[in-house]
């Protein structure tokens, strides 16, 4: 029974080594694997044009379940297995799945990267796909609510055949590790998919953090690129001194928001590699690359992709709405997918500079601000760990500060380097601010104030 999956996924070796997640994990175990949760899911009731939910922690387990649902032609929902029950269920009713595949019990250790756990395939009140999407993603909701977005397979294998049109990624050979989760276009796509195409395999490491991740890149003595996003670099440059010397490691590549300029320099002056930089979105996947960091913080079109500027506003070619039950003429319209990203192209080199979201420029007695450039500024100061600006009715910083650092000691030092009109109005002061399941920072003003309305874990 060969279909897609096996002619683009599952091919190869039986010996040849696809992933390590503790142990290696070959091809012929992987095919064993998913033909095992084939039979599983078919028992369940899954037939060609039928419906499921991944509840899944990284593991085995989820990719032999994507890997076997796709095998039989059914819908994907992909839930990140930290979602809430709340959250759960009201994806859930969104997207309708007949089934859904969870761990049979809790899943514990919140650093670890993958897990070995029983499951279970329980039925749903669903419907068969309304749509060809063989894949379907709620996108990160970072600046509001999520987006219920579809991929069909010639989507996803055109991203697929984009990356291997890229100059940078690495090839049969090499190898990776991945930081990014698998359930996110990033570290599916440009991760477990990418990987299984082009014969690279690519290593989890056992817990998130940096011992872990640096031991993770010494066990083998091939190249070696690290894909994650800009929380995993932050991770790799906090401990106090540079590490002892990685030869195997030839380059990061980190996709999401623009990492911090200071950031970036301690990484490439710690690690002496190329800091790779990468932006896409779930709709699209990868759209613009700068893998040799040659053009920071510019990107250079992924093969294949048509972009345009109109009105200010980042927007790519797409035959359809990748949106699945909405009908938004604001995001898609005409072949075009608008990106809400302020941008510009250089026109004799075609190169984009991402400026960051179109809402971020803001307007205080008639002046314009970029909250970008605030929070960056604000977020590199020596005592602030992390920081998000926002606007409403003036500049407002949630921030983690360093112990004791009080917010007026940040302003005397910013008083020095923003003119008054772009300094904040308000500060907020957390233990933590929120994030997404996929690690970017959350920029919606209602999260924002939620999490520093909430009492402080004592």
């Amino acid at each position: 029974m060969g279909n897609w999956v096996d002619d683009v996924l599952l091919t190869g070796a039986g010996d040849e080594t696809c992933m390590r997640m503790g142990s290696p994990v070959d091809r012929a175990r992987l095919r064993a694997e998913v033909l095992a949760r084939q039979e599983r899911l078919a028992d369940a009731g899954l037939r060609p044009g039928g419906t499921v939910a991944l509840r899944l922690p990284p593991s085995l387990s989820y990719i032999a379940n994507l890997l076997a649902a796709w095998r039989i032609g059914a819908q994907v929902t992909l839930l990140d297995h930290r979602l809430t029950q709340y959250e759960v269920d009201a994806a859930l009713e969104r997207v309708g799945a007949q089934l859904v595949v969870q761990p049979a019990g809790p899943v514990a250790g919140p650093l670890r990267c993958y897990h070995v756990f029983d499951e279970m395939v329980l039925p749903l009140a669903g419907r068969p796909a309304q749509t060809p999407h063989v894949l379907i993603q709620l996108s990160s909701g970072s600046t509001g609510p999520s987006k219920v977005i579809g991929r069909t397979v010639e989507d996803l294998l055109a991203e697929i055949d984009r990356y291997t049109r890229i100059d940078g990624v690495p090839r049969a050979g090499e190898r990776f590790v991945l930081l990014a989760s698998m359930v996110h276009v990033l570290g599916l796509v440009g991760g477990l998919m990418y990987g299984l195409h082009a014969h690279v395999p690519f290593t989890v490491p056992e817990r998130m953090t940096v011992d872990d991740i640096r031991a993770a890149i010494a066990a083998e003595p091939a190249p070696t690129t690290v894909l994650g996003v800009p929380a995993h670099i932050e991770l790799l440059t906090a401990p106090p001194a540079p590490p002892p010397r990685l030869p195997q490691l030839a380059r990061m590549t980190t996709g999401g928001e623009l990492v911090r300029a200071d950031v970036a320099a301690r990484f490439a002056d710690w690690y002496g590699v190329t800091l790779g930089n990468m932006y896409g979105m779930t709709e699209v996947g990868v759209i613009a690359t700068d893998l040799a960091g040659a053009h920071r913080p510019a990107l250079l079109p992924a093969p294949g992709i048509d972009l345009r500027v109109g009105y200010g506003q980042l927007q790519v070619a797409r035959v359809q709405s990748p949106y699945v039950g909405l009908s938004d003429p604001t995001r898609w319209s005409k072949g075009w997918l608008k990106t809400r990203d302020a941008a510009t192209i250089d026109p004799d080199t075609g190169l984009v500079t991402v400026r960051g979201r179109l809402d971020s420029l803001v307007s205080i007695g008639g002046l314009k601000v970029d909250l970008t450039e605030v929070e960056h500024l604000v977020a590199g100061l020596p005592d602030v760990v992390e920081a998000v600006v926002a606007f409403d009715r003036g500049i407002e910083v949630y921030a983690v500060l360093r112990d004791p650092t009080t917010p007026d000691d940040v302003d005397r030092v910013l008083a020095e380097r923003l003119a008054r009109y772009k300094r904040p109005s308000r500060w907020y002061v957390l233990d933590r601010l929120p994030r997404t399941p996929s690690g970017k920072l959350v920029r919606d003003r209602a999260a924002l104030r939620n999490a520093a309305a909430a009492p402080v874990p004592s």
